[in-house]
């Protein structure tokens, strides 16, 4: 690992400062859970570290029945799905937060970072999109928001321009109704890379029965998570049935291009793609239906 400073900023105005004086030199540390490894491997070298973790915007957690959750971004995954009345609005969030390494990363990594790392992978990400998340970002200019969907732009690589950091993310309040899953394929029981993850979220009227919109993403099958918006919106105003579902895992494997790698071909993954879509969306309506 190369020698670098370490800064711990106490508020955000002091760390967009520092962010921005530095530019590409500049880090920002949360959980550490992904920088740390990448700077032992010598894929980032950085010449300075922020620590962000004193900030208290990113490490507050507050929701509200009317008006939704706002995340911070550097709130540890436990914190998240030990919460119980979260855990009633947001399950899919929680099939997520649970999901990202073991019951030791999980008590430093943070949704918002692994967001930021924007790792095709990402567990978190499906999800996000499809509950509607959107990213809160603070830089030398003010202040702007950006849908999840739009974040991350390559592998590793995000949306945020010199000097900027992500705040918070925010979700809408989950409507009457709605409901959300995420799920992945990975070679082993825990702690592996996905090699396909797949989030869907449905609204559907009043009598359960039709669908009113859904959002579905994908994970591990393209440079960047997929917001497979076709997909989803060839579900909207249809009677929730087996053969719209499979209309619609059709799209999302449209939406897939994957790469051959040692974790999986293309075949497997695209195939996948189609079995998670159906998985993740029954599950969904079945939330939705109060299950």
């Amino acid at each position: 690992m190369e020698p670098f400073e370490f800064v711990t900023p106490s508020s955000i105005e002091e760390a967009v400062k520092v962010l921005a004086s530095n530019g590409d030199k500049a880090r920002m540390i949360a959980g550490g859970t992904d920088i740390l490894v990448q700077m032992r491997a010598g894929r980032r070298t950085p010449s300075v570290v922020v620590d962000v973790k004193s900030i208290p915007e990113l490490n507050a957690m507050s929701y509200d029945a009317s008006k939704g959750l706002t995340l911070g971004a550097a709130v540890p995954c436990y914190k998240i799905y030990q919460d119980q009345t979260l855990a009633a609005a947001y399950p899919g969030l929680i099939d997520t937060a649970w999901l990202i390494g073991g019951i030791q990363i999980q008590g430093r990594a943070s949704i918002g970072g692994n967001v930021c790392n924007a790792a095709p992978s990402g567990d978190s990400i499906p999800a996000v999109i499809v509950l509607n998340g959107v990213c809160n970002i603070a830089g030398p200019n003010g202040t702007r928001e950006l849908p999840t969907e739009e974040f991350c732009t390559a592998p590793g690589q995000n949306a945020l321009e010199n000097g900027e950091m992500l705040v918070s993310i925010s979700f809408p309040a989950p409507l009457a109704n709605s409901g959300a899953n995420y799920q992945r394929f990975i070679p082993r029981n825990e702690m592996d890379i996905a090699v396909v993850g797949v989030g869907s979220s449905v609204l559907l009227d009043a009598s359960g029965q039709n669908f009113v919109s859904a959002r579905i993403a994908l994970a591990s099958v393209a440079p960047t998570p997929v917001f497979a918006k076709e997909a989803g919106d060839s579900l909207a105003g249809k009677a929730v049935s087996d053969e719209a579902i499979q209309q619609a895992s059709e799209l999302a494997m449209a939406a897939a291009k994957p790469i051959n790698d040692m974790r999986g071909t293309i075949r497997q993954r695209i195939h996948l793609i189609g079995v998670y879509t159906r998985r993740t969306l029954n599950i969904a309506i079945e939330r939705a239906r109060g299950g």
